[in-house]
């Protein structure tokens, strides 16, 4: 029997775009009080106006190691509660390693994992009090495979996936589901640093999906009852080849 989420609060990182928002809408159609984390505030500002009182907006810069810190205390500030973490907020690097700067690597295992690992270990002493709690991280089907032409993205990736795997283990039994959604290539600004002939190729061949598809495979992992925990769930284009 699914879980309700009526009157949850759900905090979301990387909300103004992509699978962020999408997962975002579907919260607030499920009944959930939404916070959105995103550095951009003029989207949050426009974004929250259109989704209605439920959509709180939390400009946060992740890489800002003090605004990163203040995520959690801020919107709990706000809310009194968070019932559910997505750490969505994430960015890409495609190419071969010799064509990466070293400043571009620290940003991106900046975002994609210690940002990850600080806003779970932020959250955790209020879930645990609490005995309840969902995170759910978004990683990438690159965080099963060793893509090629993406070595530091498939790399952080990898990452993400041992320390759900991991945290899974060290907080279920405090009543806290951890888990992550691994999709393939998505329809999103991310895609713009793809390789040009590998993304053309994925469009002929209809090998990418819409971040809504994505929403919908967390929302199924946040409705299953309190005894059912989905670790990870690869959602793939059926014409990915991969």
């Amino acid at each position: 029997m699914a879980e309700q989420l009526n009157e949850k609060v759900a905090l979301v990182t990387g909300a103004a775009s992509g699978i962020g928002l999408a997962t975002v809408k579907s919260l607030l159609e499920a009944g959930a009080k939404v916070v959105m984390a995103d550095r951009d505030e003029a989207a949050l500002g426009r974004l929250t106006t259109e989704l209605g009182e439920n959509a709180i907006p939390q400009v946060t810069d992740l890489l800002d190691p003090a605004s990163c810190a203040a995520m959690v205390p801020e919107v709990l500030d706000k809310t009194g509660r968070i019932d559910i973490l997505h750490c969505n907020a994430g960015t890409y690097i495609g190419g071969d390693l010799t064509e990466t700067d070293p400043g571009t690597i620290d940003r991106m295992l900046n975002l994609n994992v210690n940002a990850v690992m600080k806003n779970v270990h932020a959250v955790i002493p209020h879930m645990s009090e609490r005995g309840s709690g969902d995170i759910i991280v978004t990683c990438s089907v690159a965080g099963h495979f060793p893509v090629p032409w993406e070595p530091v993205y498939s790399g952080s990736k990898w990452a993400v996936t041992c320390f759900v795997q991991t945290m899974r283990r060290q907080l279920n039994k405090q009543g806290i589901r951890v888990g992550q959604v691994s999709p393939g290539p998505v329809i999103s600004a991310l895609l713009a640093d793809w390789p040009e002939e590998n993304l053309r190729k994925a469009k002929e061949s209809g090998s990418l999906i819409e971040p809504e598809e994505v929403a919908d495979a967390v929302m199924y992992m946040l409705t299953r009852p309190r005894n059912v925990t989905i670790r990870d769930m690869i959602v793939l284009p059926t014409n990915f080849d991969i």
